[in-house]
């Protein structure tokens, strides 16, 4: 293209030269019109082959410049074509990983939803079980029913008993019935949980000391009414047990409310919390064990002395069998010894008739046996 150009700037000049000799001709006129004839046509002569030259290398240039194009065009198509073709795959990759990356996200929306209907679930409890645990009757309630669950699961029915009412008309939540000593032993499952949640709520280190100075009067107050109603001497042991449903009622109790704790140990209350309660009760179930023993433990000597009787006969009836046993030794040897007679008296018989047949073989008179008496 550059090329095309310059050779028709070429012809541009060549006319401009062309005219400007013809000008110049028209001017000077005379002798020098032969002369300038003849350059003229030598220029026209080189102008002619200056441009055939220059069409046969135009020629040259646009089929090269064509092959060029051809071979430029199918690049470009075979370019285009794996263009297309990785755009493509990776139009395909990617819809793929988007579907699966949507599935994803679909299955996680599910799960999350399941998650937040549970939340919401699990709420609506929370808030239900704080409902129950801000009344005091229903507080008690619960308290009762996790205290029937635990006593159920670890001891025998004959050994408690639930609402049990005491001589002095005070009714127990639970009573367990332990022979003397130690006697029954009451449990009572109510707990002071307002003063507790007093603690939890406070925003501050002073709120914080007077929600526990109160939690701590509360509780005193309620060892002190635990040991007035349920110890009754003569008729229940020397202690009785308060449950805390709540580990962390009993964990905040045993750490920062110590005293209390000491005066409950003076009073004789033992303060227990479900994992402490399920301790005692497996304690009290191998004192009813033992008590079980002791009570067969005549039934027992007596069963005792009747297998040594039995064992008694059994050794005389041995002894008589031993004997038996000698006096059938005995007889198989006087057996022997006749049957060991039998046998030589029948030796000595064949003996005397091989004696017989020789003497007559030989004529001679066989002497006569002596009998021998054994």
């Amino acid at each position: 293209m550059d090329l095309t150009i310059i050779l028709i700037g070429l012809l541009g000049l060549a006319v401009g030269i062309l005219v400007a000799a013809l000008v110049l001709r028209s001017r000077t006129g005379g002798q020098e019109d032969q002369r300038d004839d003849q350059r003229f046509g030598e220029l026209a002569g080189r102008m002619a082959q200056l441009a055939e030259s220059s069409a046969a290398q135009q020629a040259r240039i646009a089929e090269r410049l064509q092959t060029q194009e051809r071979t430029l065009a199918k690049a470009l198509d075979q370019r285009l074509t794996d263009f297309s073709k990785r755009v493509g795959d990776n139009l395909d990759k990617s819809s793929k990983e988007s579907q699966t990356t949507l599935t994803d996200l679909r299955e996680r929306l599910a799960v999350i939803d399941r998650a937040q209907r549970n939340i919401t679930e699990l709420s609506s409890q929370v808030v239900t079980l704080q409902e129950v645990l801000s009344n005091k009757q229903a507080r008690g309630a619960f308290g009762e029913i996790q205290l029937h669950d635990i006593v159920e699961a670890v001891l025998p029915p004959s050994a408690y008993s639930f609402q049990a009412t005491l001589s002095n008309n005070k009714r127990a939540d639970c009573l367990l019935q332990l022979p003397n000593p130690p006697g029954s032993i009451a449990i009572d499952s109510k707990f002071p949980l307002e003063s507790y949640e007093a603690i939890r709520t406070a925003s501050s280190e002073a709120e914080v000391l007077q929600a526990r100075r109160t939690f701590s009067t509360d509780v005193r107050k309620h060892v002190r009414d635990i040991a007035e109603r349920y110890i009754i001497p003569g008729e229940t042991a020397e202690s009785a047990l308060m449950f805390l449903p709540s580990e962390a009622v009993y964990a905040e109790l045993h750490a920062h409310c110590r005293p209390v704790v000491e005066e409950s140990y003076k009073a004789r209350v033992w303060i227990v919390s479900p994992t402490t309660l399920m301790a005692t009760l497996n304690t009290v179930r191998a004192v009813l064990k033992d008590v079980r023993l002791r009570e067969q433990a005549n039934a027992i000597q007596s069963e005792i002395a009747k297998m040594v009787k039995d064992v008694e006969r059994l050794d005389d009836r041995v002894e008589k069998l031993q004997r038996h046993f000698g006096q059938a030794g005995e007889d198989l040897r006087q057996i022997r010894i006749s049957t060991e007679k039998i046998t030589r008296r029948g030796e000595r018989i064949v003996e005397l008739e091989l004696e017989e047949s020789q003497a007559e073989a030989t004529d001679i008179e066989p002497p006569r046996p002596r009998l021998v008496s054994d």
